[in-house]
């Protein structure tokens, strides 16, 4: 089971600070004014650059989405919300499908809510598109309504502010409940969804026991 991520990649950020960015569409507009073309492209492509962005689709493995989940304290580390293990949302629709619906295709209006509030992704801190790395310093724990909507932006432009992680004591996102409820129904492995995320979570216990 992979999990899709959206990466983009494309040149760093080299635009001006975001409060002084309409200095260089004022100097634009008034080198056009003096029917200057040539000064205005050479201000716009030195203080405000288009930068090219290419989308590939990646993917990261439901263990290794299980590790940075884990490691932030399933927390959405943009808004500080609890966060709920995927393997458990899923389980939820299965149990109770009228009340916890979850299309195949993951169409937003025949699938319940919980899946974009509460639903655990992992993120890029600084956007692949705006030179950051994919690596796991530049992952973060974060639901998938706020992955949408954070999309190529930085923090800043946001004004978002990176929380500190959680504390796994303190909420686990329901990943015990999910190994004991399974242990004790394991039928439910019988859906390759809640297999995968089954065998991350004994994965990680494990790994944490060594």
């Amino acid at each position: 089971m992979q999990i899709p991520r959206c990466l983009s990649s494309g040149r760093p950020d080299t635009m001006t600070p975001l409060a002084d960015r309409t200095h260089p569409v004022r100097l634009v507009c008034d080198a056009l004014s003096a029917g200057d073309t040539r000064k205005a492209s050479d201000i716009a492509a030195r203080d405000y650059p288009f930068a090219l962005q290419t989308t590939a689709k990646r993917s990261l493995s439901a263990f290794a989405a299980t590790s940075v989940f884990q490691r932030d304290g399933f927390i959405d580390r943009y808004s500080g919300t609890q966060l709920v293990f995927p393997g458990v949302l899923r389980l939820l629709s299965r149990l109770l499908p009228d009340e916890f619906p979850a299309h195949p295709n993951w169409k937003m209006s025949e699938s319940h809510i919980i899946y974009w509030e509460l639903f655990p992704t992992v993120d890029h801190i600084v956007p692949i598109a705006r030179g950051g790395t994919d690596t796991s310093d530049n992952w973060v724990t974060t639901s998938m309504v706020l992955n949408s909507a954070k999309s190529n932006w930085t923090l800043e432009e946001l004004r978002w502010t990176l929380l500190p992680p959680g504390d796994l004591s303190d909420w686990d996102g329901l990943v015990g409940w999910f190994l004991a409820f399974v242990a004790d129904s394991p039928e439910h492995l019988a859906d390759r969804y809640i297999k995968t995320w089954h065998s991350a979570a004994r994965r990680m216990s494990t790994a944490e026991l060594r």
